[in-house]
């Protein structure tokens, strides 16, 4: 084999490999969102079509106005419609968690830009100490900390909150946050704030005006992660919410899928819309969030 016919059938082979982790990865993701727009009595038919032959807004429909769809499936001599009464309080539920998410994603951008310019420009005694401190935090397996987060909301009163989720989900996000800004600003060059400070700016101001602008990649990156993980977390979620005014997504759509007589069209619903506001973030913030990772790990 010629170097020329290797070059390409490595070309091909690595786009070939690239296809699959392609379809392994987005493959269920176009399944749930196919399966959301059909009946249950087509999307349990076998074998089952990949395009749906009657797609249908019903789902959907139910589940923002209660009108009960009206494929129904045959079960015996029985003929009832599968209906997961859960899947009307997606969006309440999603609405919640959307709250939470920005709210950490906030807190974390404001604090977590603060505390890693502290550790990435200043000089303080024990800085190393309390820097590894934050970082060791991280290595704490949440389920280790959940019961003693548990009686210290209930002691505070913060039970079936918004307060009890953000302030528990900013000590999960807020150290990697620190962390992160702080391995960004570290490669950022410092001349460019001591032109700002000749000129009279002071240090809050050069942060402002010079750091941040140019930090503007890892700010996004940060600020994706915190919201991706408040947005996506159900254990403490589970523990500390006990009402429709407090459950977030995950808790609902595992509560959907926990019904024995649960619809797969309504499962595939709430999964749908629970992906949406992350893809759209995703979306909006694609090229900075790609741009700050990659600089990141070059820090590294």
């Amino acid at each position: 084999m010629n170097p020329k016919t290797k070059q390409r059938f490595n070309n091909l082979l690595l786009n070939a490999l690239a296809l699959l982790v392609i379809i392994f990865i987005v493959g269920p993701l176009i399944w749930v969102a196919v399966a959301s727009i059909q009946g249950e009595s087509e999307l349990l038919r076998k074998p089952q079509r990949i395009i749906p032959r009657n797609p249908t807004l019903a789902n959907y429909n139910y589940v923002f106005t209660g009108e009960i769809p009206t494929d129904t499936e045959v079960k015996g001599q029985t003929i009832r419609s599968r209906i997961s009464q859960e899947a009307r309080l997606i969006p309440a539920s999603l609405k919640n968690s959307f709250i939470v998410a920005t709210a950490v994603m906030g807190i974390n951008l404001i604090f977590g830009t603060l505390g890693a310019y502290t550790f990435s420009r200043l000089r303080f005694r024990g800085k190393i100490l309390t820097f590894n401190f934050f970082l060791g935090s991280r290595l704490i397996p949440v389920i280790a900390v959940a019961i003693p987060y548990y009686v210290i909301i209930q002691t505070m009163g913060l039970l079936d909150t918004y307060t009890s989720l953000i302030l528990v989900y900013l000590v999960l996000t807020l150290p990697f946050t620190i962390w992160f800004l702080t391995l960004y600003f570290n490669g950022i060059p410092e001349d460019f704030e001591d032109a700002a400070l000749i000129d009279g700016c002071s240090r809050f101001q050069a942060l402002v005006r010079v750091v941040l602008p140019m930090a503007l990649p890892g700010l996004v990156a940060a600020a994706a992660f915190a919201f991706m993980t408040s947005y996506n977390e159900f254990l403490f979620a589970r523990f500390l919410t006990q009402s429709i005014a407090t459950y977030t997504g995950p808790i609902i759509i595992a509560a959907i899928a926990g019904n024995p007589d649960a619809s797969y069209s309504l499962i595939s619903v709430a999964m749908t819309l629970g992906l949406i506001p992350p893809l759209i973030l995703a979306l909006v913030l694609r090229r900075w969030l790609t741009e700050g990772l990659s600089t990141s790990v070059t820090f590294h």
